[in-house]
Order: structure tokens, then sequence, then C-alpha cells
């Protein structure tokens, strides 16, 4: 009996829902209004990200949830601002309101006689489950993205929230599309021609092409001060067998970083893969610069070694840091010790296992370099 009211109350609430509307007058929807509100909030996120005010994960969530909004809203028809116009039509809509309660009243209480088995047991939810949907959000929302610039090809804002997402999923191909169509459809920026440069060398297998490099010389006409660009350029100058004009874009790109840059220890490392300079620790002083200018090669090697010797020393002491572990792998690779870059890497995910985003930082690293198996 309890059950049986149960049904009775949903039954009337959902008459309520379908005959309530008909008895107001529609409101102009707010939905251009929340499209911009969105975009604000796209932009802010981009710039605490620039700012390191938050970290990579946090910004990716709040894209994905705020890009999921902004087309929800986007594909919202605007309303008739025309009360008495939304008056008359809701009268002759009324016949209808008429027949749906009388379908939702009647409809489910005959076809749960004529199909269902009310004598038979439920099943506990979690039985039912097929698969787990853990992994499915970032899945369905390119999917939404992908259904919404179907239908709105033109919308240069959906391509610029698709094309990292694209680079996230490793679909470059893609990537170097929706890139292409954002800079076209939203103009050309130096961070734009950035952008379509590395999904253009990702889709190529980390190779800095003819048309990418293209890509980032547009970017660094446009702002010479680019990072992103220049980093590529050096990295084109390396491929291209001339490490003394990387080393010289990667110097000077050095020079300029901000305060507190992420990509500063990247850099250094791409630095003393073609010059041998010391990556380990902070910069060194100019006395430090000065008297490895005059070592020979075999004095610099053995001071950079010692440098990652201190660093070994100083991670198995306190495991914690993440950025420190990562810098000593990368090291060992510059010096082509793999091994040790093998052993250090499964230091650092026993010493961090209590951090699972920092052993994910790991892995990737481990991926990046090759350094599996």
């Amino acid at each position: 009996m309890v059950l049986w009211t149960l049904f009775a109350l949903m039954t009337g609430v959902a008459i309520l829902a379908v005959v309530w509307p008909f008895g107001r007058v529609p409101r102009a929807t707010a939905s251009g209004s929340d499209v911009v509100v969105y975009k604000d909030q796209l932009r802010e996120i981009d710039r605490d990200r620039a700012a390191n005010l938050i970290g990579e994960t946090e910004a990716e969530a709040a894209r994905l949830e705020v890009s999921r909004r902004l087309l929800a809203a986007a594909d919202t028809a605007p309303a008739t601002s025309d009360a008495s116009a939304a008056t008359q039509r809701s009268r002759g809509y009324r016949p209808g309101a008429v027949a749906a309660v009388v379908v939702l009243a009647l409809g489910p209480l005959g076809l749960y006689v004529a199909l269902g088995s009310p004598n038979i047991p439920g099943e506990p939810a979690f039985a039912r489950v097929g698969t787990p949907r853990g992994n499915e959000s970032i899945a369905n929302l390119v999917s939404q993205v992908e259904a919404h610039l179907s239908r709105n090809a033109s919308d240069g804002t959906g391509w610029e929230l698709l094309a990292p997402i694209y680079m996230r999923l490793g679909r470059f191909d893609d990537a170097v599309e929706a890139r292409k169509k954002a800079l076209m459809l939203n103009g050309e920026t130096a961070t734009r021609d950035a952008d379509l440069g590395e999904a253009q060398a990702a889709a190529a297998s980390g190779v800095v092409t003819a048309e990418a490099k293209a890509s980032f010389e547009r970017a660094v006409a446009s702002d010479p001060k680019d990072a992103k660009a220049r980093y590529f350029l050096g990295l084109a100058a390396e491929q291209d067998g001339k490490p003394g004009d990387a080393a010289a874009i990667w110097r000077a790109l050095l020079a300029d970083a901000p305060s507190g840059a992420q990509w500063v220890g990247f850099v250094r490392e791409a630095l003393a893969k073609v010059s041998n300079e010391p990556i380990a620790g902070p910069g060194p002083s100019a006395d430090q610069v000065a008297a490895a200018s005059a070592m020979s090669v075999d004095e610099r090697s053995d001071m950079v070694r010692g440098m990652v010797a201190r660093l070994a020393d100083r991670l198995h002491d306190n495991g914690s840091d993440v950025e420190g572990w990562l810098r000593l792998v990368r090291a060992y690779v510059v010096l082509g010790e793999r091994d040790k870059a093998r052993a250090a890497a499964a230091d650092a995910k026993r010493a961090l296992g209590d951090h699972p985003d920092a052993v994910k930082r790991i892995e990737d690293l481990v991926k990046g370099l090759g350094l599996e198996g």
C-alpha cells in the first residue's frame, strides 16, 4: 500500500509539472547573459593558471565544468518577450495539456500492468550496474562539444575549448584542426599560433616540422617573449643539428623567465643536453659560471655528477619533494644513466606513495622519457 501511495504522489507531482507552465506567461531566457558570464569565467581560470594561483589539474576540472555550462547556455533558444503572444499560445496548448495529464495518469499504470512484474523482488542497484562510469565525464564532454560544433561550426570558443582536450586525449591530428579553426574564427595571436605549432609538433611525434616552425615564428613575431614558441624554436634548432643555436635560444629564454615560472627546470634540462651545463638545484652564481667556464669537459662533467649525487642524497633523506624527484630522473637521463633514472623513479613512487597526483607525475615522466620496461 505504501508503494502505491508513493506512485500516486509521484504521478501527482508529474501532472503538476505539466500543468503549471500553462498558467504562467513565459519569460525571456537569460541564456545570452549566461554565455557572457561563462566566457568571463574561462578567461579568469586562464588568468589564475598563468599566475600559478591554481594547479593544472584544478584548472582543467574548472574548464570542463564551465565549458559544459557554456554549451548548455549556447544551445538554449531565446524566448520571446511578448507576453500577450505567449499567453495566446498557452491557451492554444491547453487541450494538449489535458491529453498529457490523461497519459501521465493512466499510461504508466497500463504499461506496468501489461509488462511489469510486481511480484518479483527488487534487485540491489549495484547488482544492475554493468560497468563503472568513473572516466566517462571527459568523453561525454567531448561528445557534447563535438555535437554542438557540428551544428555551430563557426563557434570559435567551442573550437578553442575542444583543442586542449584533444591534446590531453592524444588526438593530435584533431587538435591541429581545432587549433586552426579557433585561430581562423577568433583571430591570430601569439598564443594561438604557439598552441597550433605545439599541436603540429605533437602530431609529428615531437618533431618540429617546417609547418610547426612557421607557426612558432609567427608567434614570436607577434610576441618576442612568448615562452612556448621560443622553447620549440630552440628544439627545432637542436633537431636541425644546430646545438649552439638551440643553446643560445634557451639561454635567452631562461634570462627572461619570470619568477616562479614552472617551465624553467625543463628548459634548463634541455640546455644541459646540448651544452653540458649544470641542471640540478638553483641557477649558478656569477662566480660559479666563471669557474665552470675555465673547467675542462671532464671537470664540468664531474661537477654535474656531484650536484646530481647531492640531490639524490637529499631526496633519500626527505622524499616528499616531487619536483626534486622529477629533476633527478631527468638528470640521470641527460647523463646517459637510464638504469639509475629508472631506479630513481621507483624510489620516488615509493616515497610519494601517499600522494597519487605526485606519483602520476612521476609515471608520466617515465613514459615521456621512454624509461618503461
